[in-house]
């Protein structure tokens, strides 16, 4: 039985109150367990996941690759364009420690990438000129069945704990499982549409950062911050937002905005959707 952390009181041991990073745990993990759901966002849950990792375990960027129906990696998640850039790197040379995860179904855990030997010297090489150091792959894995990896990059070497590891591990299996999850509840070519629906939504996200970089002259970071702001605000999906601004449906003016509908309704006594719904 796991014991609480307590104080001494009076020669009596009191529960101490959770911290708010075991809350906010709380709230990732039953994030999480929203895949098993009908109907979750699945972009969002990469985009959250990917955040999560970059707060709570504190390291500089989590990225996210899943195979697709074809078979082949791709990014779906990333908490930074330079850590999005050197998973693309890595997928379009088909080699780096990420890739190597995915293919052998184990983490691969470099906590020097300077002191590799000459392996995977491009990807290395350019991880160092964009300020990492290290770089963790954990494997998103269920029994002999791995669908992808998620991707940790931290600016210091061997920064990461074994605790830190561990919980990054266990977000990769409660999410793999969700995923994995949809398998067994529908038929393989809905499963196929659903990633497929996945990816078309990562392209259009990738469309409207670019559309609002260049409208605002904003770093490709700030535009997707601008417009996962609004999608939690408003309690829309990211992919609807992204399909707005690409279609003009959305002006940066909406997207600043303070209030939304979705908060005019609640001032009204209107009902509003759940966090990840």
């Amino acid at each position: 039985m796991t014991e609480h952390p307590t104080n001494r009181e009076g020669g009596v041991d009191v529960p101490q109150e959770p911290t708010g990073r075991e809350h906010r745990l709380a709230d990732v993990f039953v994030t999480l367990a929203d895949t098993l759901v009908n109907g979750f966002d699945v972009v969002g849950l990469f985009d959250d996941l990917a955040g999560a990792c970059v707060e709570l375990l504190e390291v500089t960027a989590a990225g996210l690759m899943l195979v697709d129906p074809a078979g082949r990696l791709r990014v779906m998640a990333s908490s930074s364009e330079r850590s999005r850039l050197l998973e693309l790197l890595e997928i379009q040379n088909d080699a780096g420690p990420c890739l190597d995860c995915y293919h052998s179904g184990q983490p691969v855990l470099i906590g020097d990438l300077g002191a590799t030997n000459g392996r995977w010297s491009e990807f290395s090489e350019e991880a160092g000129r964009v300020g990492f150091a290290a770089v963790y792959a954990l494997p998103m894995r269920l029994r002999e069945e791995t669908i992808g990896a998620l991707n940790l990059f931290h600016r210091q070497p061997n920064a990461l704990t074994d605790a830190g590891l561990r919980l990054a591990q266990a977000f990769a299996d409660v999410a793999t499982i969700g995923i994995l999850q949809q398998r067994t509840v529908q038929r393989s070519a809905d499963l196929a549409g659903q990633l497929q629906v996945a990816l078309n939504s990562r392209l259009i996200i990738e469309q409207a950062k670019g559309v609002l970089a260049e409208r605002e002259n904003l770093d490709m970071p700030d535009a997707f911050e601008m417009l996962r702001a609004y999608s939690r605000r408003a309690g829309r999906k990211l992919s609807e937002v992204a399909q707005a601004v690409v279609a003009g449906d959305l002006s940066t003016r909406d997207l600043t905005s303070p209030r939304t509908r979705r908060e005019n309704r609640a001032d009204r006594g209107g009902s509003s959707p759940g966090f990840g719904r």
